[in-house]
């Protein structure tokens, strides 16, 4: 299948590309912009083709992110991966139950949830404060809740919506595995990759990734991850905290106009 795309049009989206890639990289939700300015610019390709185009381009961001991360913070990389293989599990999961589920009924439930943590964020400012003291390593007991709920659960509803998977990943690893917001901000971008990784091959066999608009916007949103996991490691949890609180009011508001502007 194939598509005229203009010039001003794959510019535009580039552009777009790079800012969800430095979103991304910071806090994850880099999805709310990047999808939705490919649904705009391209109104005449069929969803499956968007969201195909989607996954290949985000996946460069969070790989690049990954490994800025990996190179310059002391991340526990075989929990990351077990979590991400969960992940990979959960997503299938929910891509499977996705037809049958009615959104409109999820979002009001994502919105509370949201606003919940939220609060919580606001209102204790020492979460996923970075510390002096040595971190302990994770118990077997956490590290398995991990598995659960940043894996599975927060897998399965990868594959279910999407929106705020990244921004999900970092609150359950800062609050369960008691990570500090850098670190869980990496640590996402490894379990992140798996899920891509998953989809994007369901989407390549499928035959329903545009190639020709995803492989520009894939160098610009790489460029955008590596950029923005930079800035988070150099400016440290307070920053990753107020990049989070935006990210959090935007998929709130996101997710109530889906519910009841749209």
């Amino acid at each position: 299948m194939t598509h005229d795309i203009s010039l001003t049009t794959l510019l535009v989206l580039c552009v777009a590309a790079a800012a969800a890639g430095w979103i991304d990289a910071v806090v994850g939700g880099g999805g709310l912009l990047q999808l939705p300015a490919l649904l705009v610019a391209l109104p005449q390709v069929a969803p499956a083709y968007v969201l195909g185009t989607n996954k290949a381009v985000a996946i460069c961001g969070t790989s690049a992110a990954a490994v800025a991360y990996t190179r310059r913070a002391a991340l526990d990389l075989r929990t990351a991966v077990r979590i991400g293989l969960a992940a990979m599990a959960g997503s299938l999961g929910g891509a499977l139950f996705a037809a049958g589920i009615d959104s409109s009924v999820l979002r009001p439930l994502i919105m509370a949830v949201l606003l919940a943590v939220l609060a919580f964020v606001l209102f204790r400012p020492s979460f996923g404060a970075a510390t002096t003291v040595p971190a302990l390593p994770p118990s077997r007991r956490r590290v398995l809740a991990a598995i659960g709920v940043a894996g599975l659960g927060i897998g399965f509803y990868d594959g279910l919506i999407g929106p705020g998977t990244g921004t999900f990943l970092v609150l359950a690893l800062a609050g369960i595995l008691r990570m500090d917001l850098v670190s869980a901000s990496g640590t996402s971008k490894i379990v992140n990759t798996c899920t891509n990784v998953g989809a994007l091959v369901t989407f390549t066999v499928q035959g329903t990734v545009l190639w020709q608009v995803a492989l520009p916007m894939a160098v610009f949103n790489l460029a955008g991850g590596a950029t923005g996991a930079r800035m988070a490691l150099k400016r440290g949890t307070g920053f990753v905290r107020g990049v989070l609180v935006v990210v959090v009011v935007c998929l709130v508001c996101k997710l109530a106009y889906d519910q009841w502007g749209g």
